[in-house]
Formats: C-alpha cells, structure tokens, sequence
C-alpha cells in the first residue's frame, strides 16, 4: 500500500513536470516564432537610436515650369545628452557660437531624453555657424539636414500660395489646402547605443526621406508678374485701402493671375498681422460691384427678349424715380435720347433700371443665381466668401432697380470674373480652380488633376455673341475707351461703386473696377482690376483702372501668344481722348515726300540717305498723335 502511494505521487510529479517542460516550450516557440517581431521591436527600441533627416515639402510650378516655391537645404543641431562627456564645456561652447545663454543651452544638454532637438535655436542654421559646429568635433553633437520653405518671387501672389510654420507645416493658402499632398515621409539613420548612449559597433541603418508631391498650377508667370507690376505701380501712384487683380481663361475656369495689395513675404510672415496674411481678396472680399455687375443684367435682358439693342431706345433726363426714391445717372442732366446700345456704352443707371423692370425680380434674380452669386464658387482655395444678394422676399421696385445696376447687393471678385466669363463665352458657367495637377516628383506620375468643370448653361450662344459685340462697343465708343488696344478686340465693362459703412453710403470713397477680355469675337483672356479708394484722382473706372488693365491685357497678349483678330471696331473720339493717326507706308519714298505723308507725328530720319529703305512702325499701324516713326535711309 505504501509503494502503490509513493508510485502514485511519482506518476503526478512527473505529468506535472511533463506539463511544465511542454508549456515552457510552448512559450518559447510562441516567443521565438509568433511574437519575435513585436519582442524584437521592443528590444531594438531600447538600444536603437534615429537621427532624423527632413523629407523636402513638395514644390509648387506655374502651368510652365517656373518655380514658385522652392525649398532650401539648411542644417539643424541634435544632441544626445548620453553621449555628451563634458556637459558644462559643450554647454559653453554650443551657447557661444549660437549665440544663446548658458542655462537655455544646458536646458537641452542635461535633457532626460535619448535624443534632443535644440529647437529654436539650432534650427536652420547657417553654413558659417553649421561649420563652426561642426569644426569642433563635440561628442554626442550632431548636424542634421533639414529643408527649409523659399519663395523666389517673395511677395507674388502671397496670398494664394500661402506660408509655412518652423516644421514645414502649412499654415494658409495652397500651402494649408494642399499640405498632404506637399508633405513628404521623413528618414533616418539608425545606428545602437548600450544603456549608457555610447555607440555600438553595429553597422548603421540609412532611411532614405520621401519627398512631398509637386503641385502645378494654372497660373502663367508672365501674367502674374504683369498683375504683380501694376497692382504695386497702382499702390505707388494712388495709394488706395486696398487693389485687387484677377486673370482668367473664360472658357475653362483657369486662374492665370490672382494678387492684391496689401500683401507680404511668406518667408517673414511672422511681421504682418492676421488679417494681413489670411485675406486673400480676390476670394474673400465683398463689396458692391456697381456698373461691372450691369452685364448680368444685360445678359439676362437679351436672353429673354426684353430688348434691342439697336432699335429700342430710352431717353435719358439724369435720373428715374421708383416709388419714393431718385435714381441718378453719373452724367448731370442725362444722355437724352438714345439706343439701350448706347445705355451700354454710357453705363446709363436709369437706362439699366428700365431693363430691370422690364425682366421682373423673379426672372432677374433667378438670372444672379444660375451665374452664381450668393453663393461659394466652389474655387480650391481657402476662405472663399459668399456674397450677399437680396431675399426675393424683400425686394420691392427700389431693391429690384438698384440690383439691376449693382448696388445693394454684395459679391467677390471671383464670382464676377466667373460670371462675366459664362457670359462672353457662349453662355457657360464653369467652375474656377488653380490647382492643374498634383504629381509624383520622382517619376512625374499625375497622382490627382483638375480638368475644367461645366457648372451649367446660363444662356444661350447667340445671347453671348449679343454681349460680347455690346461690351466691345463699350471700349470702342463708350466709358471703357482707355482700355482700347489697336489691332486687338478688346471688350469689357467699367465700375464706380461707392462704399457702405455702417449702413450709409460714403461720400468720395469708391471702388473703381474694370473687367476686360479679349479677343471680343473669341475671348481668351478676361482680366479684372478693383481698386479700392484711390487718392488723388478722378474716382472713375474707366480713368483710374482702365489703363491698368489694358497694361495687364497686353502682356497677355504676348504670354498666350493670341493672334490679332480680324474685323473689329475702331476706336471712337471723344475728348479728351489722344487722337489717333494711321502711319503710312512710305518705305521707298523720298525722304522729304515722306515726312509730308506722316503729319501729325514725329518723324526721326536715321542715316544720311535721300530713300527710306525701312520704317519703324510699319505702315498701318495707328498711333496717338505725336507720337515717334523712325525712317531708316542708307
């Protein structure tokens, strides 16, 4: 009985240990095999160390290939504080070059941690202090590359393109919309230290950085920079509250320009205040359109047959009365009589009230809204506003006659442009956008595109034909003359609209705009300028802004190599218009017989013979009176 016991406990100690041995073997294998790579994680963690290496932010390209932003390599300071042998005399020396205190330094030199970052002040460094650094040879010191954000153009279209933060973050504009995109995977190089930091002789582990993407925009630099240039010359000569500039393809919804003042350099950003640097007006301001708002209500006129340009007339006396209130034209005492073609040319208020009341709030609001007003574009940009227009509810006959010439109601530059173009280029409204293509940088791979988006037909073709041939007409015989370009269609509207503070109109205080394209007969480009409360000078649309967008519309016409039209309006004189001389051909002439021929211009004879062998302009071409002709002779 006694040996059946002992045999009994010896059979249970050996099924224990039997179980014990499988289940130890059981969890090595589980170690060794199922969770080896977690375990190993863990472990590595605990003797691996990373120096990081900054991925470059994705550049951003203008539909050419110019460069609008850029990165720069820079170098920033990391110390492992294990490694650091003498902490009081690499304090000293690091505080020195950097420039910093002693107790700021040692801050990061005594730091609990594997690895520090000395931020701010190790962070892009220059390559004078990076060598001084580096000629010092400091154990646990290292320069770490890192890239850092450059504008080469600075202030150009600062708004649109935005900034970034220390991190390379983006913080606004295309920058922030775009940032995960634009964002790239940082690397490494890995090496291992024991417990103490030191170094293992372990082979080192390099983590290549993976670059952002690049972003190509629809903007044309040529035309950027003609905007850039009268935008600031517009600053210099009128120092108004503000300027905006917008540039268009009318039949895509590409922007190929876009700035306003005041601006700032993304690269200092930091200097300016907030409303200085997230504004970006020509999405974000609203104001009374005035006149430029008169081509919807035109549009809208023509679409539904309310009017003949040619025929139908209206007669002008300076002023309309709805209900209570007087509503005056520009021009004291009115125009008189004249066609609805010339309430175009003369941007005629009461006329436009007439086309107004003949379309009904129903109908003309229904118009506002299919060209899209009162409501976001929808353009890829941030901080779009929405405008304001009127609930139909609350539009009685002033409301309603007001609206028809652009006061009351309250839009941005974007929807104008939008809509103006829907209106010139065979009736459809497209959506804006800036952003082309988004692209892998190392294959150039499209990753995301934008094509043009078809919003809706607002009206018809013939109806668009109608308002380009009136909106020419305007630059050839009506306010818009100082927009004029010889040889070239050249349409467009102007606008005076006065400012509203505080529910109450101020008096002298006007935004003058100007909205052009061209050609007329098959518009290419639109361009549209606001000027906000110019000083010193006649507060006009047509005298102020005109010019800058025939600036800005000539440089277009060479950046997208459009040919000159055929046909075409001449110019018609007014005072105090410059007049206009067609130079003849006198190539071959006698000197003297040619001068006679080229009167009313200045006539500068090179050389010394009696025959003109060359002339410079060609013949036909028309220039302002007094204007220079250079005859060549032998």
């Amino acid at each position: 009985m006694f040996f059946k016991s002992i045999h009994s406990r010896m059979k249970i100690v050996l099924i224990s240990i039997f179980i014990i041995f499988i289940v130890i073997i059981a969890r090595v294998f589980y170690i060794q095999v199922i969770d080896y790579k977690k375990l190993n994680n863990y472990a590595s963690n605990l003797w691996s160390r990373n120096l990081p290496i900054k991925a470059d932010r994705g550049l951003i390209y203008d539909r050419t290939g110019v460069i609008l932003a850029d990165n720069a390599t820079t170098t920033s300071l990391v110390v492992i504080p294990n490694q650091i042998k003498d902490k009081k005399e690499t304090t000293k020396k690091l505080s020195q070059i950097l420039n910093v205190s002693y107790d700021a330094m040692y801050k990061h030199i005594n730091k609990k941690t594997s690895i520090e970052r000395v931020h701010p002040e190790g962070r892009r460094l220059s390559y004078d202090i990076a060598d001084k650094i580096k000629n010092l040879k400091l154990d646990g010191v290292y320069l770490v590359k890192e890239s850092q954000r450059v504008y080469p153009f600075d202030t150009y279209m600062s708004h649109t393109l935005g900034f970034v933060g220390i991190d390379n973050q983006g913080l606004s504009g295309i920058e922030l919309t775009y940032d995960n995109y634009l964002t790239g995977k940082d690397g490494a190089i890995k090496y291992y230290s024991d417990a103490k930091g030191n170094k293992l002789k372990l082979s080192e582990v390099y983590e290549q950085p993976q670059d952002g993407m690049n972003i190509t925009l629809t903007i044309n630099n040529q035309i950027q920079a003609s905007l850039e240039r009268e935008l600031s010359n517009a600053v210099t000569k009128y120092n108004p509250d503000r300027a905006i500039g917008l540039v268009m393809d009318p039949n895509s919804g590409e922007i190929l320009a876009i700035s306003a003042r005041p601006n700032f350099s993304p690269s200092n950003y930091k200097n300016y205040s907030i409303e200085e640097i997230n504004r970006n007006l020509p999405v974000w301001a609203t104001y009374e359109p005035g006149s430029t708002f008169k081509i919807i209500t035109l549009a809208a006129s023509l679409e539904e047959g309310k009017v003949d340009l040619q025929k139908d007339t209206f007669y002008d006396k300076g002023s309309i009365k709805v209900e209570n209130a007087n509503l005056h034209c520009w021009k004291h005492g009115g125009h008189g009589k004249e066609t609805f073609m010339q309430v175009v040319e003369n941007s005629c208020n009461p006329g436009f009230v007439v086309l107004g009341q003949r379309l009904g709030k129903n109908v003309l609001f229904e118009y506002i809204d299919k060209f899209g007003f009162g409501k976001k574009t929808g353009v890829d940009l941030n901080g779009e506003a929405s405008g304001i227009i009127f609930n139909l509810d609350k539009v009685g006959p002033v409301e309603l006659a007001t609206t028809a010439f652009g006061q009351g109601v309250s839009v941005t530059p974007i929807q104008q442009v939008t809509a103006v173009s829907a209106a010139i280029n065979g009736g459809t409204l497209y959506k804006p956008y800036i952003v082309k293509s988004v692209n892998e940088p190392e294959t150039n791979m499209v990753v995301k595109e934008n094509k043009p988006t078809k919003v809706r037909q607002v009206i018809t073709e013939e109806t668009s034909a109608k308002v380009r041939e009136a909106l020419e007409s305007v630059v050839a015989n009506g306010s818009g003359r100082t927009s004029y370009i010889d040889g070239y269609r050249v349409g467009g509207k102007t606008g005076t609209a006065q400012k509203v503070q505080d529910g109450k109109y101020l008096s002298n205080n006007y935004i003058l705009s100007f909205i052009g394209f061209l050609p007329a007969d098959n518009p290419q480009v639109v361009v549209y300028i606001a000027i906000d409360n110019p000083k010193g000078t006649v507060q006009y649309g047509g005298t102020t802004v005109g010019p800058i967008s025939k600036s800005v519309l000539k440089d277009s016409i060479k950046a997208l190599d459009i040919p000159k039209p055929s046909g075409g309006m001449d110019k018609k004189y007014k005072y105090p218009d410059p007049k206009t001389v067609t130079v003849k051909d006198v190539t071959g002439e006698d000197v003297n017989d040619a001068k006679k021929q080229l009167q009313g211009l200045t006539v500068v004879v090179e050389g010394n013979g009696d025959k003109v062998l060359h002339q410079s302009p060609e013949g036909g071409t028309k220039l302002d009176e007094g204007k220079t002709v250079r005859l060549f002779t032998q």
